[in-house]
């Protein structure tokens, strides 16, 4: 019988609808779904259609009026591809990449590449410019990315032909099945060669040292990645190189800590510079850029923090727009908690002059007051909904 007739299809028919009809008939007679003799005869016959019809060689053939078997069509012992049913039910080829239409290409795109870079808190905040060491698989320059020795170049696999794919066929109640798999000899790329390139043994790339300049915008975090395109791994065959990824790690500082792009820290201040009040000059952050370089003049090392009379320890004071610049503008603020310090110990001066202030404010003998702890967020909250 025709095979255009079987799958229902014009003798034009492209690819695509020739696949679409088979599918399309494959479920509605496969023997899973309808197990009786007529069914299984004709799933034989559209899968041996099919098979025709999806070959270019067996196809033109038939057209011409030969027989591309040597055979009857239709006949009991004809044999298609298990592929092709598997595309049928699921879709796709059976198998994967690896059980498909024709050789591997030799060139492939490299992978990406992954190193840690170390950098102070200052720096992850405003940027710094940093020369990073990387081992990595390099075009090889003898064969450019061939794999073959000087004046030599692949040839064709006397075992796939060409094809990167060798079938195999075994017998069962559907008839021949025959399933294609990567040829060992070439495996799957259809080429051989035969007088590789000394320098990268025929991978088309060899490993190497290199020296990268790498810029690190200002306000990233710990575990920011920035990302420098085509500097990763070479590909096989000298295909194109995947991007190469830097890692931030931040060290810990020894005054501020980050929260998100807001700086928090601590300063000290004496028992009697908070009840009396005082102005203080501290480092910035920005100060640990000039420590051990030129001072620049464009950068303010220094803050002033206004220490109002009667500060109580614990007290907070917001610095706007002195935290981390963020990586998509703006910046984050400085925090500054006082905490007053009390002194351990006096001489006798000190201790009478605190005694005769004791005397002054009536708190010789405190009663002292007892009050709730603060409530935290979701203490607040609940109070919130109660209408407390």
């Amino acid at each position: 019988m025709d095979p255009y007739e079987l799958l229902g299809v014009d003798r034009d028919a492209d690819d695509a609808a020739i696949k679409k009809a088979y599918r399309k008939l494959a479920r509605q007679y496969h023997p899973d779904v309808n197990p009786d003799p007529v069914s299984q005869e004709r799933f034989k016959e559209i899968s041996h259609a099919y098979e025709i019809l999806s070959d270019p060689q067996k196809r033109a053939a038939y057209d011409r009026g030969g027989d591309p078997f040597g055979g009857g069509f239709g006949a009991q012992g004809a044999g298609f591809s298990f592929t092709d049913i598997m595309d049928a039910f699921f879709g796709g080829a059976a198998g994967g990449a690896a059980s498909g239409r024709g050789p591997r290409p030799r060139v492939r795109r490299g992978q990406d590449a992954l190193i840690r870079l170390d950098v102070d808190l200052a720096e992850a905040a405003f940027g710094v410019t940093r020369e990073i060491k990387v081992d990595t698989a390099v075009l090889c320059e003898t064969c450019h990315g061939e794999g073959t020795a000087t004046g030599s170049h692949p040839v064709p696999c006397e075992t796939c032909h060409g094809a990167g794919e060798v079938a195999y066929v075994q017998r069962s109640f559907l008839g021949e099945i025959r399933t294609l798999r990567p040829c060992a000899a070439c495996r799957g790329f259809g080429t051989i060669i035969t007088d590789p390139c000394r320098d990268c043994g025929g991978d088309g790339r060899v490993r190497s040292h290199r020296t990268l300049t790498v810029k690190i915008p200002a306000g990233v975090d710990n575990g920011t990645r920035v990302q420098l395109a085509e500097q990763g791994e070479v590909g096989p065959g000298g295909g194109p190189a995947g991007d190469l990824y830097v890692e931030i790690h931040v060290a810990k500082h020894e005054t501020f800590s980050r929260q998100g792009n807001d700086l928090h820290c601590t300063v000290t201040v004496p028992m009697t510079a908070a009840a009396l009040g005082t102005t203080l000059t501290l480092p910035t952050l920005e100060a640990d850029l000039v420590r051990d370089s030129e001072p620049k003049t464009d950068l303010e090392t220094t803050f002033d923090l206004e220490i109002r009379p009667g500060t109580q320890s614990g007290t907070e004071q917001v610095l706007r727009g002195r935290g981390v610049p963020g990586l998509r503008g703006g910046r984050g603020d400085l925090i500054v908690t006082i905490a007053v310090e009390t002194p351990s110990k006096l001489d006798p001066e000190q201790e009478d002059l605190l005694r005769r202030l004791a005397q002054l404010r009536g708190e010789e003998a405190p009663e002292g007051q007892l009050r709730a702890a603060p409530k935290g967020v979701f203490g607040r909250l609940r109070d919130a909904f109660n209408g407390h």
